[in-house]
């Protein structure tokens, strides 16, 4: 089973890259974040045409998340738990079902924060917590399970080309490395750094100053497996030259092999 993960930063903008990418790389399932669309404006037919179910969660012009799969979904919710408020639409997850097993399968926009201190760095916070609460119950369903996306999070400093320029930054302070920490601490798996060690590896790359062409690049998008997916990992990659084509989001995809 590969999994993907893509931050395509605007489903309009990526209409044809996307499709190609999914032509090339050939996942089973992608998760999607900042498809920047209300649901009924997302061109589902593109990627029905594939064969991809498509289930999405959806906001205008802002954040928005889809989940796309060739093997069958079940219970499919949207929402991060924990505050009925909450209107972002970051959160969307499912069963898939799998040759061998089911995989839960949790796709997720975590928040900027910037600037901070202020209010969008205290969302940032809370909506780490939640998003604690609910690996907490994941790892209690002692099932294969992951959460995958843009976490908007540089966990180390060898994340970054210049971690000194992050310093500041909601991505790289402090609390938001320890808030990830926490999560992680539960007894999740860094399926990239599972595979890969060192630094160099990099899913975004600023559209400005240059950034790709310096390589000066962060890793942001990560999957967090629970131990009974971590036990199915077979590989991670990070497909780098996606970045480099016509018509790039910012992001890159992501993605994973599970025996599954």
């Amino acid at each position: 089973m590969k999994i993907a993960s893509f931050n395509i930063n605007g489903i309009k903008a990526r209409v044809q890259a996307l499709p190609d990418w999914l032509d090339e790389a050939q996942p089973d399932v992608v998760v999607l974040q900042e498809i920047k669309s209300i649901d009924e404006n997302f061109p589902r037919e593109l990627f029905e045409d594939k064969g991809y179910t498509v289930e999405t969660h959806g906001q205008k012009s802002f954040n928005g998340v889809a989940i796309l799969s060739k093997l069958p979904l079940e219970d499919i919710s949207r929402g991060l738990p924990g505050d009925d408020e909450d209107e972002q639409a970051r959160w969307i997850e499912a069963t898939v079902i799998g040759d061998k097993t089911a995989v839960r399968v949790c796709g997720l926009y975590l928040p900027n924060g910037n600037p901070a201190p202020g209010p969008k760095y205290d969302y940032k916070l809370a909506w780490m917590e939640r998003l604690k609460a609910r690996a907490a119950d994941l790892l209690k369903s002692e099932e294969p399970a992951l959460m995958a996306g843009d976490y908007n999070i540089i966990p180390q400093d060898e994340d970054a080309k210049r971690p000194e320029a992050w310093t500041k930054d909601a991505l790289a302070l402090p609390e938001s490395r320890a808030a990830f920490r926490r999560i992680v601490n539960l007894g999740f798996t860094d399926a990239f750094r599972a595979r890969h060690h060192g630094p160099g590896h990099y899913t975004f790359w600023d559209y400005q100053a240059g950034a790709w062409n310096r390589d000066d690049g962060i890793r942001i998008d990560h999957f967090l497996l629970t131990p009974q997916a971590a036990d199915l990992l077979t590989d991670c990659q990070i497909d780098k030259a996606v970045r480099g084509r016509e018509k790039p989001s910012d992001h890159v995809p992501i993605w994973i092999t599970l025996d599954a």
